[in-house]
């Protein structure tokens, strides 16, 4: 490690420790640089501002939740699969709340850090499973919006929450209405049509040297709509 990592890893450690003990107002320019033994100019050199301390600090809590869940042994069940993952990112953010609020509490339109960028690709992973079994009744870009926006007010909602006053079992509820809304149709519900679409979306990388990159295109906007038109109903 060159002296620069080294100083950036003492600032990064240093919020961390702030804001995982004091919350968010207690990173202030004055309290890293003390805690690092730096001078604040340092900070601005390395990160430009608190934004980007900020983010860095959030991020170091966020890639212990990302190894987490890619440690998260696969089974041939991707309902089950998706459920563990749920809980997953519940638990993340009950253990390290002010993480959680950087990362989530206050987005900003358009711009996703790297951290939640991978996260959502380990969900869509997810999400595609259970295409590619015919599982779901929704496109799986549907699928994964409702899941990350329910999942995360969820989480949010019970970070809010006195932890003595939690109710855990409101997290597994919503977790199973969710999945149950976007998955499982019995024969003649009128969302068999709607699995198969999604089905047939997720193998379309199978297509390559059959389909034109513009024909891709096209079948995969019509199997979206497909996929979505019972949810719109």
């Amino acid at each position: 490690m060159t002296e620069r990592e080294d100083v950036r890893q003492r600032i990064v450690d240093a919020a961390t420790s702030l804001l995982e003990s004091q919350g968010r107002h207690a990173v202030t320019t004055r309290a890293v640089s003390a805690a690092a033994g730096v001078q604040p100019p340092t900070i601005y050199r390395l990160f430009t501002d608190m934004r980007g301390l900020l983010e860095a600090a959030a991020a170091t809590g966020f890639e212990s939740y990302l190894a987490d869940k890619q440690d998260q042994a696969l089974t041939d069940d991707p309902v089950r699969d998706l459920r563990t993952g749920w809980d997953l990112h519940v638990r993340f953010g009950l253990d390290h709340p002010a993480q959680y609020l950087l990362m989530y509490g206050e987005p900003d339109p358009g711009q996703r850090t790297a951290a939640a960028e991978r996260a959502m690709q380990w969900l869509r992973m997810l999400v595609d499973r259970l295409a590619a079994a015919g599982r779901l009744a929704v496109s799986a870009e549907t699928a994964v919006r409702m899941i990350h926006a329910v999942g995360t007010g969820v989480t949010l909602t019970l970070i809010g929450t006195p932890p003595e006053e939690r109710d855990l079992d409101f997290s597994r509820r919503l977790r199973d209405v969710t999945i149950n809304s976007i998955t499982g149709a019995a024969p003649g519900d009128g969302r068999h049509y709607a699995q198969r679409a999604a089905g047939l979306k997720a193998t379309l990388d199978e297509a390559d040297e059959l389909l034109t990159p513009g024909e891709r295109a096209l079948l995969g906007e019509l199997l979206d709509r497909l996929a979505d038109a019972r949810a719109r109903r």
